[in-house]
């Protein structure tokens, strides 16, 4: 897959209603969500140093986001066993997603919102999905993007701007 050059979904536009699998094979999508804010947020891999803290920050805070009336859904292209894998190893609370695949030849919902990017590592080029968090409000409408996500905070910060719907 290529990188999408048409505008990015932003604050106002409605989130993409693009079918993903959970870790049970269930399918999940946005609107399956409809009535109460949710909060989305894409990471790049499971298990990774990043991914793990930020995955853990969340679930910390999923009595606080219950307590506020928001879903959570954590999203990487990871396939479903993985996500089981990882959410039983690290006890995650936060439910998981898991994007179509790159090579499946169909376009995700990274695709959709334009976080299905092209990445450098050490001069190596590569798509990965650029960890970014979106906070839709309860009519499926995007309230607040963070873009390029530092995990430190975030989480708190996330549900902040939650409460404050």
């Amino acid at each position: 897959m290529s990188a999408d050059t048409s505008p990015r979904p932003d604050v106002g536009d409605t989130m993409p209603d693009v079918a993903m699998e959970a870790p049970d094979g269930a399918s999940v999508k946005p609107s399956d969500f409809a009535g109460k804010p949710l909060v989305m947020f894409f990471y790049p891999k499971d298990d990774t140093p990043g991914c793990t803290t930020e995955n853990k920050d969340f679930t910390a805070l999923k009595g606080d986001f219950d307590a506020a009336g928001v879903a959570l859904l954590g999203v990487s292209k990871d396939p479903p066993a993985k996500h089981a894998k990882f959410i039983a190893k690290h006890d995650l609370a936060a439910p998981l997603a898991s994007d179509k695949p790159a090579d499946s030849g169909e376009d995700g919902i990274a695709d959709a919102l334009g976080i299905w990017v092209e990445k450098n590592m050490y001069g190596r080029k590569y798509m990965g999905m650029e960890r970014t968090t979106y906070l839709v409000d309860a009519k499926g409408k995007i309230a607040q993007v963070w873009r390029k996500v530092k995990v430190k905070g975030h989480a708190e910060d996330v549900l902040a701007a939650a409460k404050a719907l």
